[in-house]
């Protein structure tokens, strides 16, 4: 099968063409370049031209609708915006010089409970911080010039490019076959020999459905898997660890903001069901409320863009929350009680009710609405809405449509007289999937 690939050293020079377009059109050191491309190897070679010059990438999914993206252009103010074309910045021969590591993290925009999405900034990182971070990741996940990574998830997402950039920094090859598809995964993990991947349990799920048919997934080129984004059930991580080369698949739990834990195969075998231990540099605790806190070193410190109340409610001191509850038992094992109430993960993908419901609100014919998760045994979770008024289903359907990326739109809407609520009128959202007979999906 034919997928680009991506080499470290063409890679290389076409990041120096970047950096030296970018300074051309006057980014400076801190400054935002605002890009929203599908997986290519222009994309990564000017994130990491920009980053290796101290310019930092705002990557958006290619995929939001016009005035989602027009709100978050004007939110991160960038010196440059290259939309989808990023090859836009590699068409001249100049080439500037680049830092040996990335100077910065990329800005992410993840999803807010009070509807506003909030953009994570760590600004330029000192000379030390940079190199620590970059040795931190290649470190922990063992990147080697002999790799070659397969991209499974969108880059716009932080752990997918994370992987991706630090594969190159290491020497590594990355291949991009596109957006997901099993039957062209399939072929890529069989064909390609990929030695390295991150991905989400509703991938893993679906390769191994299709491998279980005439035609197997070969996974043995593999040396390391990566999975995280949403919980995986242990019947499938069982089956993982089952059809994988021993001690190659791991996972981590983090956040766009911040990265908490590591587990191997061998801390998962013997505590399943627990997303590892804390990462190198970093301890673990939690509060009176059962909330999960983490100490971490300077490098993984961050900001919340422009919303200094949001980041002062994240951090105590070195400590930083995103609001998850857990629990660390005696041997430093931590486990995940349950995710927050207001958050549906879906594919991997985190989505917030707040910003789901603010779009349906909108609607004239929509008085109140309320959006939930419910189980689903390919997505893990399905956003489903709940609503007061008197639009028709499918018009709303068809309003969320055109105001809301694909992972954010309801996949079923229904019309209610009123929203169960607490005796102080706060809307019981657990309840909802009870009373619309969801409860048993």
């Amino acid at each position: 099968m034919t997928v680009p690939v991506v080499r470290s050293a063409d890679s290389e020079r076409d990041q120096r063409r970047a950096a030296a377009a970018l300074a051309a059109a006057g980014a400076r050191r801190g400054d935002r370049l605002l890009v929203s491309a599908a997986a290519s190897p222009a994309l990564l070679a000017v994130v990491l031209g920009a980053l290796r010059t101290g310019v930092v990438p705002v990557v958006l999914d290619p995929g939001l609708p016009a005035a989602e993206r027009a709100a978050l252009a004007e939110d991160a103010d960038p010196a440059l915006d290259v939309a989808d074309r990023p090859e836009t910045l590699l068409t001249g021969s100049a080439e500037a010089d680049l830092a040996d590591v990335p100077l910065a993290r990329p800005m992410h925009y993840t999803s807010g409970t009070t509807g506003r999405r909030k953009g994570v900034w760590s600004g330029v990182l000192t000379d030390d911080d940079a190199r620590a971070l970059a040795a931190e990741e290649i470190g922990l996940w063992d990147f080697r010039p002999q790799d070659r990574h397969l991209v499974l998830s969108p880059l716009h997402h932080s752990a997918p490019l994370r992987f991706a950039i630090h594969t190159l920094l290491a020497g590594g090859e990355v291949l991009l076959p596109g957006p997901f598809d099993v039957a062209r995964a399939a072929e890529a993990i069989t064909e390609l020999r990929p030695t390295t991947t991150f991905c989400v349990p509703t991938h893993l799920q679906r390769l191994l459905a299709v491998s279980s048919s005439a035609h197997p997934v070969d996974w043995s080129s593999f040396r390391r898997l990566v999975h995280a984004g949403a919980p995986c059930p242990e019947p499938l991580k069982r089956a993982v660890l089952e059809a994988l080369p021993e001690g190659s698949v791991w996972e981590f739990y983090g956040s766009t903001e911040a990265q908490f834990t590591v587990c191997s195969p061998e801390d998962w075998l013997a505590h399943p069901g627990s997303v590892g231990r804390a990462r190198p540099g970093r301890r673990l605790e939690t509060d009176e409320r059962g909330q999960l806190w983490c100490a971490v070193p300077p490098w993984a410190r961050f900001e919340y863009w422009r919303a200094p109340e949001k980041t002062a409610a994240a951090w105590r001191g070195d400590r930083v929350t995103v609001g998850d509850l857990g629990r660390v038992d005696d041997d430093g094992i931590v486990w995940l009680d349950g995710r927050r109430e207001d958050l549906v993960i879906s594919g991997g993908v985190n989505v917030y009710p707040a910003e789901v419901e603010a779009v349906l609100d909108a609607h004239p014919g929509v008085v109140e609405s309320a959006v939930f998760g419910v189980a689903d045994p390919e997505w893990g979770q399905r956003v489903v809405g709940a609503y007061v008024g008197g639009a028709d289903p499918g018009d709303l359907t068809e309003w969320a449509r055109e105001r809301l990326g694909a992972a954010k739109r309801p996949k079923a809407l229904h019309r209610l007289p009123d929203l169960p609520r607490t005796s102080t009128g706060k809307v019981r959202r657990l309840d909802l999937p009870g009373v619309l007979g969801l409860d048993g999906d």
